[in-house]
């Protein structure tokens, strides 16, 4: 598949790193920055052009003109939407994704009819960021929680820990403490390697921990595998950006919410906008403020600063504090990976959970949902099934008869409105939604042409 990307920032980066690495895919890097583009290209086999990703003969020689997929991820709306109009005018290019970061522009999707702009799919990251933090602070002791089947099926990446009736319990033994209910562990890392999930596996004291469930069931598993948290009630926001207004405005009507801008003018902008949640002019990072705030009886703390220093610093700060759980938006996965096994409890990247719906929208097949998990490490995709037992290799199957690559696991099907725990004996049937777990991204080209069936040739 042969992939235009514009724009060499944080999340263009992430884009072209993932999808170089599978076999099957051609990409080209666009940006105005020559030097980014060249540290990219010493680590990437990808080709790159240097220029403005809008006009048309820079589209021309990045190869528009064969691409099955522009994607438009610069730091401006206008330029990425220019983009894709320009290749469609010119080039027809087939798919165009753009990213659309103001509000102006997606509170308003007539744009994206297909009468008016040629922007088949527009992703806007502060939205999924936000999103995804809405749905941590909802589950609390998550360490991720992402949906599927239109939030019929939740995903659940949580740490074992002590007090949790299945720590130190063999996995068979989860339908005897859920008797009426069923769940799917589809993961286990410990110490940062896979476990494979078997009926014998034990979990262990501090075990990373996948599961899969209805959306009805996913608090009474939780509660199995860590103490019971309490629901969130007190909530401090550090930064008033995009993301941090957002969630505050969210969570203002349920929760006592508190921002914190260092920004006079935006500290007031905000507060006019907002109805319930306490609007504070200082700097998160400012002990006698945190102290002052109560932090000590703070639910969750969450760092959204455009600067990802000031977030851990103030975080960590917070922790020391008495906060109960800290989250900070951290842009590079190294430093993620660091904090989060520290002293902060989730570090998100906004890179990770924005590269998810991008993948929705490349992978091959009748793919409705892709989840990014363990900073690109591991993914997990729900698809649909197409064809019958004589075009399909999945269709009319049992489960423990589908070719899976290692690492490789079906968690649940969802037919129609019901849920179903896949286990050994489960046949897949045409039309089922999937929901696969692939611990190890290498073999997603492998698990794409698996469950391609009719769908082959649609992109």
């Amino acid at each position: 598949m042969k992939i235009v990307i514009l724009g060499a920032g944080q999340v263009g980066r992430t884009a072209a790193y993932q999808l170089a690495r599978e076999e099957a895919n051609e990409v080209t890097v666009v940006d105005t920055n020559e030097e980014l583009l060249r540290d990219l290209k010493d680590r990437l086999d990808i080709r790159t052009v240097v220029g403005n990703a809008s006009f048309p003969s820079i589209l021309e020689a990045a190869g528009a003109e064969s691409a099955d997929i522009l994607v438009a991820l610069t730091s401006s709306d206008e330029v990425n939407m220019m983009a894709c109009e320009v290749a469609y005018t010119l080039y027809r290019t087939p798919t165009k994704i753009a990213r659309i970061r103001s509000a102006e522009y997606t509170r308003h999707p007539e744009l994206f009819s297909a009468e008016a702009l040629s922007v088949d799919v527009w992703i806007s990251p502060e939205q999924l960021v936000t999103d995804y933090i809405e749905r941590l602070i909802r589950y609390p002791g998550a360490l991720q929680v992402l949906d599927f089947a239109d939030g019929k099926v939740r995903l659940v990446g949580l740490s074992a820990r002590k007090g949790g009736l299945l720590v130190g319990q063999a996995l068979r033994s989860l339908k005897e403490h859920i008797p009426n209910t069923e769940a799917r562990v589809v993961a286990i890392y410990r110490n940062g390697r896979s476990v494979q999930p078997e009926g014998s596996t034990v979990i262990e004291d501090g075990d990373e921990v996948f599961f899969l469930a209805a959306k009805n069931d996913i608090r009474q598993f939780m509660a199995e595998m860590r103490k019971e948290e309490k629901p969130v009630r007190r909530v401090v926001i550090a930064g008033g950006g995009h993301i941090g207004f957002a969630l505050a405005k969210r969570l203002e009507e349920n929760n006592q919410v508190k921002l914190i801008e260092r920004d006079p003018k935006q500290a007031r902008r905000i507060a006019e906008r907002l109805d319930s949640a306490i609007v504070l002019e200082g700097n998160a990072a400012d002990e006698e403020l945190l102290v002052e705030e109560n932090i000590d009886s703070c639910d969750v703390f969450v760092a959204l600063t455009n600067s990802e220093e000031a977030n851990i610093l103030s975080a960590m700060l917070a922790k020391r504090l008495g906060a109960s759980k800290v989250m900070a938006l951290i842009n590079k996965p190294s430093y993620a990976e660091l904090m989060q096994s520290g002293s902060i409890d989730v570090a998100i990247s906004p890179q990770t959970i924005t590269i998810g719906s991008l993948l929705t929208h490349v992978r091959r097949g009748d793919v409705v949902q892709v989840h990014s998990l363990r900073r690109g490490a591991a993914e997990a995709l729900e698809t649909i099934i197409h064809g019958d037992d004589r075009s399909s290799r999945v269709v009319g199957k049992r489960v423990e008869d589908i070719a899976l690559p290692e690492g490789a696991k079906i968690g649940c099907i969802v037919r129609g409105e019901d849920v179903i725990m896949a286990h050994h004996d489960t046949v897949v049937q045409a039309d089922d939604h999937v929901v696969l777990f692939i611990t190890d991204r290498r073999h997603v080209d492998q698990v794409e042409r698996l469950f391609l069936g009719e769908t082959a040739g649609r992109r």
